[in-house]
């Protein structure tokens, strides 16, 4: 059997959803819904923006997840708040910490202020290294970085450089496919 690496199954950069740091948060999701529009409908749909310095170098990657945070009015405030990001935690303690601290309390039309306004940069952070992965590394290899990781994509590198992203959609596909054809 042919070993699958990660280049195989990765999207290209070129293909994938990109803002520049000065873009607003709204500009990015703009992008996200433009790049998803441009799939093969076969394909999972992007879950992330990637984050380019002036020199098309990837910066960051801005997940839904992160997207949801920063509109958060107040989740920045609240104590302990990364503790909960990394634990289990009961839906007693979300409410109370929602009614506490006020959390969405404010009308939803303040979610399409803070987009119009919020720039990129200014909530990005640099990705840590366990969310890089190099594209000679084996399915098998992508598989397990999957497994011990909290990332739903990694930044595909070549000579230091992020060629691509890859999925964990793409990779549970590919292993669906070989179950499927064994």
């Amino acid at each position: 059997m042919k070993t699958i690496v990660v280049k195989e199954l990765m999207v290209p950069l070129k293909d994938y959803a990109t803002v520049s740091r000065e873009a607003t948060l709204h500009e990015a999701v703009l992008a996200l819904e433009k790049s998803q529009m441009a799939l093969d409908p076969s394909r999972y749909k992007h879950r992330a923006i990637l984050v380019l310095n002036e020199n098309g170098k990837v910066l960051s990657k801005i997940t839904m997840k992160s997207i949801l945070a920063v509109l958060e009015p107040n989740f920045g405030n609240v104590e302990g708040a990364g503790v909960l990001e990394r634990s289990g935690h009961s839906q007693d303690l979300i409410k109370s910490m929602l009614e506490d601290n006020a959390l969405w309390a404010k009308s939803l039309h303040f979610v399409n202020e803070r987009a119009a306004k919020l720039k990129v940069g200014d909530f990005i952070r640099p990705p840590s290294a366990d969310e890089y992965i190099d594209e000679n590394v084996t399915l098998g290899e992508a598989n397990h970085q999957f497994i011990v990781q909290p990332h739903h994509s990694l930044l595909v590198t070549r000579d230091d450089e992020v060629v691509g992203i890859l999925r964990l959609s793409d990779v549970f596909a590919k292993i669906c496919n070989i179950i499927r054809d064994s």
